[in-house]
């Protein structure tokens, strides 16, 4: 069985505060887009968990998300037949798509339909958030609202198919770095406008920004370099998705989406994808099951 585990960006993100357990409450707008990993799935004899990758910059051993996911499945389901997992991996780690955490939320998914475990999505995101803070929204799909750690997931109506340039430079960006170096100004705390609730009552991108980035491009000023080409190629919306590195331009005309990634491809690895529906999404990856 293979089932397709696709990538997230951030069209929007606000840090609400810190919270007494190291990590930070935020909002958030998830979104996924086709641009995906392929999980293949075997039962094997004897029982066991044997995880494979062809990326040899992430480890494929009990550390990795995708093995966390299916012992916690097993521990708490019962299950005993043995499973074969390889990942082929596209996602590239570090730039803020969230690859590891859809990785794991797909195996909690598809080994919950190769066990026969019947095990509802609620039950299955609740597992998730005890692996990450993205893993729940994953279970869900489409545009969804994110809050407190980013694990409670409130799903929202689709947007329309948008174009999405995805800018890919070479290099990883520490979440727990950026998070760390985050100063006081960079909060939009609960008596703060919310950009995201005013896009979500008006639909107007121009409201949206990530406040991570002023910490961001402190370190890294050539990702405010990309961001500044998206927006002179008219970009409706452009932004370092999470944490990472990666930087995204959405566009509603194809056309001027493929005239920038012709010049985006000038200065960084870069592909243009687009944005999926939650409708979309399941289909294709109930397709796989």
């Amino acid at each position: 069985m293979k089932v397709k585990s696709f990538a997230k960006i951030n069209l929007g993100l606000e840090v609400i505060r810190k919270r007494t357990d190291g990590y930070h409450d935020i909002r958030t707008l998830f979104q996924w887009i086709d641009f995906y990993d392929t999980l293949e799935f075997s039962l094997r004899d004897p029982a066991g968990i044997l995880l494979e990758g062809d990326d040899e910059s992430i480890p494929w051993d009990e550390s990795n998300l995708v093995s966390k996911a299916a012992r916690l499945l097993r521990e708490r389901a019962g299950a005993t037949a043995g499973i074969q997992i390889i990942v082929h991996k596209k996602i590239p780690a570090g730039r803020g798509l969230a690859g590891g955490s859809s990785n794991a939320a797909m195996t909690l998914f598809a080994l919950n339909k190769i066990w026969g475990l019947d095990l509802s999505s609620r039950e299955l995101a609740q597992m998730g958030k005890s692996l990450g803070a993205d893993v729940a929204y994953f279970l869900e799909g489409g545009l969804c609202l994110g809050e407190e750690r980013g694990d409670k997931i409130t799903p929202l109506p689709d947007l329309p198919r948008l174009a999405c340039v995805l800018a890919l430079p070479a290099f990883p960006v520490s979440t727990a770095m950026i998070y760390g170096r985050l100063s006081p100004a960079a909060l939009t705390s609960e008596d703060k406008v919310s950009k995201i609730m005013q896009f979500l009552g008006t639909g107007e991108f121009g409201f949206l920004e990530n406040r991570l980035e002023e910490t961001i491009f402190s370190f890294y000023p050539q990702l405010n370099e990309i961001k500044s080409l998206f927006r002179d190629q008219g970009a409706e919306l452009s932004l370092v998705t999470g944490s990472g590195s990666a930087v995204f331009g959405l566009f509603p005309d194809r056309a001027k989406a493929e005239k920038c990634l012709r010049i985006m491809k000038t200065h960084s690895d870069a592909l243009l994808v687009e944005t999926v529906s939650r409708e979309r999404g399941w289909r294709e990856l109930e397709a796989g099951v």
